[in-house]
């Protein structure tokens, strides 16, 4: 006999009271803490709780009773739906309000050390059309909301080819994205282009749970030299796939001339990562330019390179401001990517060594030093804690700054001991997660103040923050 569902209750009337974690607000009804998306403070609202727990609960939105005056109309047609851009009815200064508190809190309450005043957080030049790369999925089944299927003309099947971005809790559903705001308009217009030619051109759309279906992935990037590169990933699994493919290819090809870098792969995983997967070159380079003050940076098509060109000038100009650099010194840059902090700080330092996971990074870390002829860099590519031990810090010498931008989970504990080992004056902290960035602070606070705090928002219209800590050694 199967277990009777439990039925939720719908909370009338609840007021919206804060901007909370994960891009959702949050409200209080009796004892039970609520959260909610897609909302502002100040909305009143009739909520039905979707799953509940002893002290809290979620929910959505089933009315809005009266809206927040400090709430304002999403750009995008999409919201609410992508779920890509949780904060578009937010105003965007209220957006870094919300920021700066994360920031604050999460160093505070988690990391529970002595803190600096906090420098205002440092808002983004564009908040729209700022991002330089995007990825779309296809899916031969797309996504519907519950109104576009009680519109839906009778005998219309829900498996349709669709270009967009996946819907949280359904892996295997794409919802149609027509225009995206946050890259510039041809990003819109060369997808829009493929997804026409494939339905047009019977071109059969991937379907992850049976892998199976020709057209599977698009990834798009520009740059600030005018350049464009597209990337479309294929799963060749019929005859006449490969022709159909370079079919597609050509037409982007004789359309869209501003592309510079024109890819393709055939991908037969189980996933779209494409980093072991030689890459063909349909048309162009394989790499486009990125310019940072006199710098330029090659980037391929599995560089990484912050998505916001101009904030990420703004975010490693505080770093390097941080880092005090006389031209003497011997600093680590630690998770080094494709060596663009290590040589945008090159030239103020005596010696920068470079430390990455991934080698093809470091592969193209070397390269930006070459083409821009900086000869005081060394990479070294390899698990952080592998590589960074007391052995390497004897053979390379004790640096005297050490600048870290971890990924997301922050540092090894293994990592955080070598470099208190090391004892550099100064350590420049870049984080893209506060909180595992407050949780490293207090394991290097016995020997190391945290004396100042620069907040950077790289991507507007989400909760996503970075954040940049210069600690100073205790005398």
């Amino acid at each position: 006999m199967s277990r009777k569902r439990k039925t939720l209750p719908i909370l009338e009337n609840v007021v919206i009271e804060a901007v909370a974690a994960e891009g959702k607000c949050v409200a209080h009804v009796n004892d039970m803490v609520v959260f909610v998306p897609f909302v502002v403070p100040g909305d009143v609202v009739d909520l039905q709780v979707r799953k509940k727990r002893n002290s809290y609960c979620e929910a959505t939105v089933i009315r809005f009773v009266s809206y927040s005056p400090t709430r304002i109309e999403p750009k995008c047609a999409h919201f609410g739906i992508c779920g890509g851009c949780k904060w578009q009815n937010l105003p965007y200064e209220e957006q870094l309000k919300a920021k700066q508190k994360q920031v604050f809190d999460q160093l505070s309450r988690i990391g529970k050390v002595e803190l600096p005043e906090f420098t205002p957080i440092m808002g983004s030049q564009q908040i729209w059309e700022y991002r330089n790369k995007l990825e779309f999925g296809c899916a031969n089944k797309r996504w519907y909301t519950q109104e576009e299927l009680t519109e839906l003309p009778e005998g219309v099947g829900l498996t349709q080819g669709a270009i967009g971005f996946h819907i949280t809790g359904a892996f295997d559903k794409i919802y149609p994205i027509e225009k995206c705001h946050l890259m510039d308009d041809y990003c819109n217009k060369v997808r829009n282009a493929i997804r026409d030619y494939a339905l047009d051109n019977g071109i059969s759309f991937y379907d992850i749970r049976e892998q199976h279906g020709l057209l599977r992935d698009i990834m798009m990037r520009n740059s600030n030299t005018g350049e464009w590169m597209v990337l479309v990933q294929f799963h060749y699994d019929e005859e006449g796939d490969d022709a159909r493919a370079r079919g597609l290819m050509q037409h982007v090809a004789d359309n869209f001339p501003e592309i510079t870098s024109l890819l393709c792969v055939d991908n037969q995983k189980g996933n779209d990562t494409f980093n072991d997967l030689e890459l063909e070159v349909f048309k162009g380079n394989d790499h486009i330019f990125e310019l940072m003050e006199d710098l330029k940076f090659k980037v391929g098509p599995k560089s990484f390179y912050q998505t916001n060109t101009e904030q990420a000038y703004h975010l490693y100009s505080v770093a390097r401001n941080f880092a005090n650099l006389s031209g003497e010194e011997l600093v680590y840059d630690l998770y080094t990517g494709t060596g663009t902090i290590a040589n945008f700080v090159a030239q103020k330092a005596k010696k920068v060594i470079g430390i990455e996971y991934v080698p093809e990074a470091i592969e193209d870390a070397k390269v930006n030093s070459e083409i821009n002829n900086i000869e005081n860099t060394l990479f070294y590519a390899g698990d952080m804690k592998d590589i960074l031990t007391e052995e390497f810090v004897k053979q390379h010498g004790r640096p005297d700054v050490i600048i870290t931008d971890p990924p997301r989970a922050g540092m090894h504990q293994d990592v955080v001991n070598v470099i208190l080992g090391a004892h550099p004056k100064r350590i420049v902290y870049v984080s893209c997660n506060p909180a595992t960035q407050a949780r490293d602070l207090a394991l290097l606070d016995k020997d190391y103040k945290v004396t100042a705090v620069q907040p950077v928002d790289m991507f507007p219209h989400t909760p996503h923050v970075e954040n940049v800590v210069l600690l100073e050694e205790r005398i």
